[in-house]
Formats: structure tokens, C-alpha cells, sequence
């Protein structure tokens, strides 16, 4: 029904709620799993580095992405569940493209991502990949929210 199931992740906790999600989905359903790291090109913006090119930046976030991905598929082989993972990097294209653009070449049956649920301000300053990938997918889309900031309640 739902097969593969994408699951973009990096390195945030939130992205770990969604990884999670994806698994037990994965095994209830009997899906297989995609794993997906976008090296994202805005974090260039504002980098300057007196020991780093932009070039040897990205091979980096390349490197740590490829090592995200590769841990997230062993832990869903161990479950044991099928899976593959990719890491991809377009200066050209913003994450939710790329998420989008996999979902599609992968024929997702659905996305499962983390959100960390911002509003306000730091929505707008920030973006929202997830809010952009719910609202352009083609698939469905379940996203994971992370834990609140503390002192604050989920209302």
C-alpha cells in the first residue's frame, strides 16, 4: 500500500521522531524504505571559513549525510526490512524540491518526515520544508512532530 516510504533525514532529533515513525510503519505494513539526506546548499549563506572551501564544506555535509544515511539502513536491515538510502545535493533546487524530486523517482507511496512545528517568526525566517512537502506532494505525507521547546505545551 504504502511502498517504499521516503524518509528524508539529517542529524536533528525531530528527524530521528520521523526515522522512528517510518520503521514501525515500515513494519506493520511490510513497506520497504527509502532513506533519503539533502545536503542543503542554504547553508552556505553567511559560511566563511579561513580552513574551508564552500567546495570542501559540501564534500563534508556530503560525507556526514552518507554516514546518517548508511546508519539508518543498517538499523532497518537489523529490523529486518528493506531499504536503500541516497544523499543528494542540487545548489539549485531547495530541500523540499529534492525531497519531492526523490519521492517521485523512488514511486513513494508516502513521505514520512519530522517537523519541528515552528510558528511565527522563526517559521517565516526559517522556511518550512516539511509544510512545503505536504502542501506539493503528490503523496501522502505524515509528519513527525518533535518534542516541543521546553516550558512550552502543545496546545
Amino acid at each position: 500500500m504504502y511502498s517504499p516510504i521516503l524518509v528524508p533525514i539529517d542529524d536533528s532529533d525531530t528527524a530521528q521522531r520521523g526515522l522512528d515513525e517510518a520503521l514501525a510503519l515500515a513494519q506493520k505494513l511490510g513497506s520497504t524504505l527509502h532513506v533519503l539526506h539533502v545536503v542543503d546548499a542554504r547553508l552556505l549563506i553567511g559560511r566563511v571559513s579561513d580552513h574551508a572551501s564552500p567546495k570542501r564544506l559540501v564534500a563534508d555535509w556530503h560525507a556526514a549525510g552518507e554516514r546518517l544515511v548508511h546508519a539508518a539502513v543498517d538499523r532497518a536491515r537489523s529490523m529486518p526490512l528493506a531499504a536503500d538510502g541516497a544523499v543528494r545535493y542540487d545548489p539549485h533546487l531547495r530541500v523540499c524540491d529534492v525531497i519531492l524530486r526523490e519521492a517521485e523517482e523512488v514511486g513513494a507511496g508516502l513521505i514520512v518526515m519530522g517537523t519541528h512545528g515552528r510558528r511565527g517568526v522563526a517559521r517565516l525566517a526559517l522556511g518550512s520544508d516539511a509544510e512545503m512537502v505536504l502542501r506539493d506532494s503528490a503523496v501522502p505525507v505524515l509528519l513527525v512532530r518533535g518534542q516541543p521547546p521546553e516550558g512550552q505545551q502543545r496546545g
